[in-house]
């Protein structure tokens, strides 16, 4: 079922809650769905978004591994070369390093490599961002070193209703996918989700608000602090939530800043050289001549993580989004 066709019945959950019946409802419709990951079985996962599920399913297909991430990556790549339907859990972001190479010479690669005959149907599972005072290396957002890599697709929900059809449709797919969550949303917002199962597009941002001043392009937890600046203002901002970080929804962004002629990009990541430069430099090349002002960018800060006594100075925030808002409503030729 497509993004526009979800109707009927509805229930309050959180991100936690939405993953955990997801990840049981693939599994229950598709026997070679197989979880891996450290601490994913009896524990239930670090944030417990897998308790449970050994209980339903058995350690022969939640299974628990050791801390070793690059173990975790290459044992998924393994399965999935042999038809399993692999969800390999990298517990964060900030982990995710020792397992790069074989995310770059094996995962990312093996389609090309095999002429087109090998599928890898893995969806890894990584936990990202900050907000919640965990260390420097459980608070990362790196999505940029992802999104400059071909033949993988990231993803990245900004809540509930949109995990659940976007992780059914990861799970599916029969490429690599990247399953970003942010851990801040974990258990900080409810809202209604469709009993019923139904996918999401991989490749479509939403429209998270409408609006005819300016447009903000954001994507993950930025999207509730970007709602609460659109309430601060003196403007009709649009919003838009990407949903999928690789491909862009390029089409999407664009008719959105044709229409208001104004663009914020709004993301947690470091700024310099990231995904919102390239997204500066789309809306520049191919609506440069609907522009009412440049591109204002509101970002993280180019330093590594801080620790958890100041992380709230580095982390943007509907602050610095209002900030980016009012400087392109307020620019003048």
């Amino acid at each position: 079922m497509s993004d526009a066709q979800v109707t009927g019945e509805t229930t309050e959950r959180n991100l936690v809650e939405t993953i955990n019946e997801t990840l049981a409802a693939e599994m229950r419709t598709d026997d070679t769905v197989r979880l891996l990951g450290y601490d994913i079985g009896p524990i239930g996962g670090v944030y417990r978004t897998t308790e449970g599920l050994i209980d339903e399913f058995g350690d022969e297909r939640v299974i628990d591994t050791p801390l070793s991430e690059n173990g975790i990556l290459g044992t998924a790549v393994g399965m999935a070369m042999r038809g399993e339907r692999v969800v390999p859990e990298i517990q964060f972001m900030g982990f995710f390093y020792p397992a790069f190479g074989q995310f770059m010479y094996t995962l990312v690669k093996m389609r090309e490599r095999s002429g087109g005959a090998v599928d890898v149907p893995l969806t890894v599972r990584m936990v990202c961002g900050g907000g919640v005072k965990s260390s420097e290396y459980h608070s990362e957002s790196t999505e940029s070193y992802l999104v400059h890599t071909p033949g993988v697709r990231v993803v990245y929900p900004s809540g509930p209703r949109e995990a659940k059809g976007l992780l059914a449709a990861s799970i599916r797919h029969d490429d690599p996918v990247v399953f970003m969550e942010h851990k801040k949303l974990y258990r900080t917002h409810r809202e209604p989700v469709p009993d019923e199962e139904y996918t999401l597009p991989l490749d479509r941002a939403r429209v998270a608000r409408e609006g005819e001043d300016v447009t903000v392009v954001t994507w993950g937890a930025m999207v509730r602090e970007a709602e609460q600046a659109a309430d601060a203002v003196d403007a009709d901002v649009e919003i838009l939530d990407l949903r999928t970080l690789s491909p862009l929804d390029i089409e999407t962004v664009l008719d959105s800043v044709k229409k208001t002629g104004r663009c914020v990009v709004f993301h947690e990541a470091r700024r310099t050289l990231g995904l919102g430069a390239e997204l500066t430099a789309v809306v520049n090349e191919y609506a440069f001549d609907r522009l009412l002002a440049p591109v204002q960018r509101a970002t993280g800060y180019d330093v590594h993580f801080p620790g958890n006594q100041i992380e709230g100075e580095y982390l943007p925030d509907a602050q610095r989004a209002k900030y980016a808002i009012e400087a392109v409503m307020g620019y003048e030729f």
